[in-house]
């Protein structure tokens, strides 16, 4: 019992991890800090995808399931529960990049405008302190 408990941790872990790595730039939208912790995840949830690597947490949940008497499943945690219900074909390799991508894609789409906007607040300070106005930059 112990360990379907325990498996189902992981799995709500690992879930929450990946919805994190996708989306979670929208959260470092409204707390800045945040982006300490959701980039590496971000880069880790790409990294996973365009590579082709299984995430660390799959072997873990599927140990723990054949641990407590259930049986653990083949692919990855996106294949057996995210693509089975969206795609019910399977995970291709071309999928597989797609996700990757749409993850840089999001993530970019955050953190692009949100790093213009630092970098020329940063700009104006410095030309404050300068003594340097609009009219005066070229």
């Amino acid at each position: 019992m112990i360990y379907r408990t325990l498996a189902d941790v992981v799995l709500v872990i690992h879930l929450a991890f990946a919805i994190f790595a996708g989306i979670g730039g929208l959260l470092v939208l409204r707390w800045r800090r945040l982006a300490w912790v959701h980039v590496p995840c971000a880069v880790w949830g790409a990294l996973i995808m365009f590579a082709g690597w299984i995430c660390p947490l799959t072997p873990l949940e599927n140990g723990l399931r054949q641990r407590g008497g259930q049986a653990g499943y083949e692919g990855g945690f996106i294949e057996h529960y995210v693509v089975s219900v969206l795609y019910p074909r399977g995970l291709t390799r071309g999928l597989q990049f797609g996700i990757g991508a749409g993850v840089v894609v999001i993530n970019a789409a955050v953190y692009g405008p949100m790093i213009a906007r630092a970098r020329r607040r940063r700009r104006q300070e410095l030309d404050a302190r300068a003594g340097v106005t609009d009219g005066a930059r070229q």
